[in-house]
């Protein structure tokens, strides 16, 4: 937003960092110091996703017309087609182009992850999986009509001299500096409060990994701060690791890069590691739930995702472009497979001594009265 104000920035990798790192530990800092706020700051979030999405469109598909510069014909929003990656199958790159919507895989991930921090969690995860997914691709379908609209300069966009491509569109859809950056903030505010959520979410699972005895220093993790009443541990570790992924990024960009699209195969692989075990065992060793899918139908569900997360994990380890040189290369199949192996190996170490989760039948007396 600042380069946006100031023709003059050139915009350089440690300024990303820097802003990434104070950006990092203020989330950290809420995670830790205002875990009974957490609540209210999600609730204000869910109103800025929704409210900064219908204005966003709203300002997107009126500006244009206001400041007398011409929409984008349908032909360049529905029919235009650039190849530019070098790969000769149009087929292949639509495929490869899906992996900006398969983040969205985080989605679910987020959310069931809270199970234990939410009442009635077999009843109200599975809705607000299916909200989401109701709702993203509903209002994302129109967001990107209206910005794909008021493009005028396509090129200007593919060149722009910001990291963030979104600040030269709005740039353009807005006509005017002050615009560009309040469109801008009306996607950075939601994404805060969402980076807040992925902390809290990654630090439960940090903190359930090592509850179970499944990762190194499980017992000094496992730890639940009595004043503050959270794993304080697991959300420092968070922190750091994320910060350690900012160095790589000064560092290097395509190892960052490879990190960063390593996220969609290991979150895919995280699925299949549960739903194809379920197969092979014929959907005997899961309790039914509120939404259970009885008979076939859940046998073909079941294999349909299990087929697309595996075809889809191969084409997503693809070099983006041909030629293929080392810092042009796709890492992210080098990160899945060593995690893999390291992940088996520290299996092995700790089989001993690894305490998994107890299934509990769902009307068991241990069981807090809004567990199921």
């Amino acid at each position: 937003m600042y380069a946006v104000m100031h023709d003059g920035v050139v915009t350089q990798q440690w300024h990303v960092f820097v802003t990434y790192v104070i950006y990092c530990w203020i989330v950290v800092l809420i995670g830790l110091y205002m875990n009974r706020s957490l609540p209210s700051i999600q609730m204000i979030g869910g109103f800025t996703v929704i409210a900064g999405v219908f204005i966003s469109i709203i300002v997107c598909a009126v500006m244009p017309h206001v400041n007398d510069r011409a929409y984008a014909s349908n032909f360049s929003v529905w029919g235009d087609w650039q190849n530019q990656t070098g790969y000769s199958s149009s087929g292949l790159v639509f495929l490869l182009g899906m992996l900006n919507g398969a983040f969205s895989v985080g989605t679910p991930d987020l959310t069931s992850h809270l199970a234990e921090e939410v009442p009635h969690p077999s009843f109200n995860i599975p809705k607000a999986i299916l909200t989401q997914y109701i709702i993203g691709p509903i209002t994302g379908f129109f967001y990107l009509l209206a910005i794909l609209y008021g493009i005028s300069d396509f090129d200007a966009v593919l060149e722009s001299r910001y990291p963030f491509p979104l600040a030269e569109i709005y740039r353009q859809v807005a006509g005017t500096k002050a615009g560009s950056v309040g469109l801008l903030f009306l996607a950075f505010l939601p994404t805060f409060i969402a980076s807040i959520g992925c902390l809290i979410t990654s630090s439960r699972v940090v903190w359930t990994l090592a509850r179970d005895r499944a990762m190194p220093f499980s017992r000094f993790f496992s730890h639940i701060d009595t004043s503050q009443h959270n794993p304080f541990r697991a959300i420092v570790l968070c922190g750091v690791f994320a910060t350690v992924l900012g160095c790589i990024y000064v560092g290097s960009t395509t190892a960052f890069s490879a990190f960063v699209g390593s996220f969609v195969i290991l979150s895919t692989l995280s699925y299949v590691t549960a739903i194809l075990p379920h197969l092979f065992s014929k959907r005997r060793n899961v309790v039914p739930g509120w939404f259970w899918m009885e008979g076939v139908t859940g046998f073909i569900v079941n294999g349909i995702a299990c087929a697309f997360i595996l075809v889809f994990v191969v084409i997503f380890c693809f070099p983006f472009s041909l030629p293929v040189d080392a810092a042009s290369m796709n890492y992210a199949s080098l990160i899945t497979g060593g995690l893999s192996l390291f992940v088996l190996a520290f299996w092995f170490v700790r089989q001993g001594t690894y305490v998994g989760p107890k299934q509990v039948v769902l009307d068991a007396h241990v069981l807090a009265k809004d567990a199921i």
